[in-house]
C-alpha cells in the first residue's frame, strides 16, 4: 500500500498473539471495550455491522465526558483488512466534520504470531500533524498493548 507521509501515519507490531484472535478483537463488539482506547477512558457503548457499508460505532468516556464516535466499514477483507472511518455513518450520510480513516492490515507472522499493521488516513496533512500532536503514536502503541494482552485471555 502506497503511503502518503503528508497525510498518513502508521504503526507496525508483531503480536504475541495468532491472528484469529486479533481479529475476533477487531470484529467483535463485546471486545472492544477492552482496548479500544488509553485506559484509564473507557469504550461504554460499541455497535458493530460487520460489512462494507456497516456501522462501526462506539462511544468513548474520557475524564467523564461522552463522546460518540460514528463511522462505517469501508472494506472487509475477512480475517486481513479492516477500513473503517469517520467520513460516513450508516446508510452513507457524509459527517459533518470527519477526523480519519483507518486502515488495519494482519497477517501471520510465524509462530502463533501476528503482523499487525495500523493507518492512520487523513484528508490533509494538518489533520494529520493535529493527530500525531494529539500523541498518535504513544496512544495507539498502548492501545494496541492492551489489545495484544487482552487477546491472549482469549
Amino acid at each position: 500500500m502506497e503511503l502518503d507521509p503528508e497525510t498518513d501515519l502508521k504503526i507496525e507490531r508483531i503480536l504475541d498473539v495468532p491472528r484469529e484472535k486479533i481479529w475476533a478483537c477487531w470484529t467483535q463488539p463485546q471486545h472492544i471495550p477492552h482496548f479500544f482506547i488509553p485506559k484509564p477512558h473507557r469504550i461504554t457503548a460499541c455497535e458493530i455491522n460487520l460489512k462494507t457499508g456497516g456501522r462501526f460505532n462506539t462511544v468513548f468516556d474520557i475524564d467523564g465526558n461522552q463522546i460518540e464516535n460514528q463511522g462505517i466499514f469501508l472494506e472487509v477483507v475477512d480475517g486481513e483488512k479492516l477500513v473503517f472511518g469517520d467520513t460516513y455513518t450508516e446508510g452513507w450520510k457524509p459527517a459533518a466534520d470527519p477526523f480519519m480513516t483507518a486502515i488495519i492490515l494482519m497477517e501471520d507472522a510465524g509462530a502463533g504470531k501476528t503482523k499487525l499493521t495500523a493507518i492512520a488516513r487523513h484528508r490533509s496533512a494538518e489533520i494529520r500533524q493535529k493527530h500525531e500532536d494529539m500523541g498518535f503514536y504513544s496512544g495507539w502503541n498502548i492501545m494496541i498493548d492492551q489489545l495484544q494482552d487482552y487477546a491472549k485471555t482469549l
